[in-house]
This record gives C-alpha cells, structure tokens and sequence, in this order.
C-alpha cells in the first residue's frame, strides 16, 4: 500500500511539472533536466523501500562506524546551507534574487516539503531501524536537501562552488542519519528527492 501511494505521488509531481512547462522548448528541457535527479532519487528509495539490499546496507554501516556510534551533528547541519546564503548575501556575493525573495522562496519550499514529508510519514507508518515509528521519508534530508537546493538555484550561476557545498552537506546529513541508525537509505533518498523537487 505505502509503495502505491509513492508511486502516486511522484506521478502527480511529474504532471505538475508537465503542466507548468512554457511552450518554449528551452524551459521545457531545463524543467526535464532539473526533475532527473530528485525523481531518479524518489524512484531508486522506493525501489529498495524495505528490500534485502537496504537491510545489508544498514548492517554494512552499522559494522563500519560500529553500534556504539552518535553524533547530534546532523541535527544542526540542515540549516548550514541557509547560513552559507545569508552569509554570501552579506558579504556581497552576486545571487539570483534579493534576500526578501530568497527568504520567500525558503520558506515556500519547506513548507511544501515538510508538508509532503509529514503526510508520507503517516501514511506509510514505517519503522526506524532502531524500531521507533516516522521513518519514511527522512525529515532531517528534506530539509537539508531543500536548504541546499534554495542555496544551489541563488548562486549557481555567480558562484558554482557555493552553490554545490550545500549538497555536500546535505549528503552528509543523509549519511550521518543512516550512521546514527535512525533511517535507512530509502528514507534518505526519497527525503532528499522530495526536498530537491519541492525547491
């Protein structure tokens, strides 16, 4: 049941996109272009949703960092990215949008993540590896990979690498939330998808 209601829910952002497309061709192929990667994300999460694959690799990372291992870090790296834009406004570097519309767009993109996020966690009522409930989608990686995504569309025409270390770190919330054993990969990946997609 939970993988159908995924299924619906990246059909329905795939006709959004369809209908939003201009009949220029060139915004056409870009808004095709920027869907690859967070529907390739979403499809691959749903994929090994509850798989063989995901339980080996929760048991690879486990024997890796060891069954011992917590950081809190990963609760205070999501917001790096939004630090890194307001810091670049400040120090003057060359965005896209002026800091009232970036803040605009931030908030709109993780309302609609979050939102998107806390529906899919109660649908789907998947367990933590650890066994606590809420685990699909990732919360943590929508909004780091929203943030990051915010970041990425402000300054990756001034400013590439700026513009990518907020994916960076967003990918590093994502491992760190599978290295503390509270997601498995599918949770991160399809967070990550949605929190991209929504920005």
């Amino acid at each position: 049941m939970s993988k159908f209601f995924i299924y619906l829910v990246i059909i329905a952002l795939t006709f959004n996109l369809l209908k939003a497309v201009n009949t220029d061709s060139c915004k056409t192929i870009n808004i095709y272009k920027s869907a690859i990667i967070p529907l390739s994300l979403i499809g691959f999460g749903v994929a090994v949703n509850k798989s063989d694959f995901e339980k080996r690799v929760r048991k690879d990372i486990r024997n890796f960092v060891g069954n011992d291992f917590r950081t809190h870090i990963d609760d205070y790296l999501t917001v790096v990215p939004v630090v890194e834009m307001y810091t670049a406004d400040a120090l003057g570097v060359k965005s896209l949008n002026h800091w009232f519309d970036q803040s605009k767009y931030l908030f709109m993109s993780n309302l609609l993540s979050s939102t998107i996020t806390a529906s899919l966690k109660i649908i789907t009522k998947k367990s933590r590896p650890e066994g606590e409930d809420d685990s699909f989608p990732s919360g943590h990686s929508t909004f780091a990979f929203t943030n990051a995504a915010v970041l990425f569309n402000e300054f990756n025409d001034t400013s590439p690498y700026l513009a990518y270390s907020g994916y960076l770190v967003s990918t590093s919330v994502g491992l760190l939330r599978m290295m503390n054993d509270r997601h498995w990969l599918s949770d991160v990946l399809v967070g990550a998808g949605i929190g991209i997609i929504s920005t």
